[in-house]
């Protein structure tokens, strides 16, 4: 399998697909870069080289009891870009994983990188705040963080039935899919599930938003219960000097399973662009 070794002697997971200009992709919580297999094919098809990397203590990457913050996380991805020799690359990130583009856009000063993209992203700031009424309370995160700690099992199986929109009415995903992600995120250690739930729900990156200084792309959809389309995409746009939001009505949280196909022709003629 293919590893790197972060300074902190973590090892990080990856994915190395296809050749030509480097596309790398960031997961979200708490799954792992397989969630992103069916694009990763598709771009490494369309010929581009594809790495996509499993977070630290996620996946098969090391489990350390640290560094679940996203200064640490930008420097995961820095380490990662740097060891696999990518440049001029595009970066895209689902959900938490919009984060660790935002940060290594203001922490690295977007080294090789031209292109980023923001899948259902946690962007800018998912708390409820006194300069930030349109958050989520911090009350509603600690019941999560109890309810993994009481139950981690149990508790993912409400929630990716809420993350790909399944309800009495709507089935967009397999039973076997759920069955699929409640295992991967299951993979993850308790550790990492609550310090990254922690990290994505606090921390602020409005400050981030002015270091996208190239194009970049957004993609949400209207009916994302996980992290609502207004208090995310539609409030990170206006900070982002060459931004630019695809909303897909009536869509979940879960986009790279419900509108894969759709997803997957967004990003090709966002990357061939």
């Amino acid at each position: 399998m293919h590893h790197i070794t972060t300074p902190d002697n973590t090892r990080l997971y990856f994915k190395d697909w296809g050749a030509g200009r480097p596309v790398i992709l960031i997961h979200g919580w708490p799954l792992s870069a397989d969630s992103w297999d069916d694009q990763a094919l598709a771009i490494a098809e369309a010929g581009h080289r594809v790495i996509a990397y499993d977070r630290r203590g996620f996946g098969r990457s090391s489990q350390p009891w640290s560094g679940y913050d996203y200064n640490t996380l930008s420097d995961d991805l820095a380490e990662v870009i740097r060891q696999t020799g990518a440049t001029d690359a595009t970066l895209i990130g689902f959900s938490m994983g919009g984060g660790e583009v935002a940060r290594y856009m203001s922490r690295h000063n977007g080294q090789s990188v031209i292109k980023a993209a923001l899948v259902s992203s946690v962007l800018p700031f998912r708390l409820q705040t006194a300069d930030n009424p349109g958050g989520t309370e911090q009350g509603a995160f600690d019941q999560t963080a109890q309810a993994l700690r009481d139950d981690r099992a149990r508790f993912f199986t409400g929630f990716f039935e809420k993350f790909f929109g399944v309800s009495a009415t709507a089935w967009p995903v397999s039973d076997e899919l759920l069955q699929w992600a409640r295992g991967v995120a299951m993979q993850a250690s308790l550790r990492a599930t609550l310090e990254c739930l922690k990290s994505f729900s606090s921390t602020d990156f409005r400050g981030d938003l002015p270091a996208f200084t190239m194009p970049t792309l957004l993609i949400h959809g209207t009916a994302d219960q996980t992290v609502p389309i207004d208090a995310s995409a539609r409030a990170a746009l206006p900070g982002l000097a060459h931004g630019a939001l695809i909303e897909y009505e009536g869509a979940p949280h879960g986009l790279f399973a419900t509108d894969k196909a759709r997803l997957t022709r967004d990003l090709l003629a966002f990357l061939a662009d």
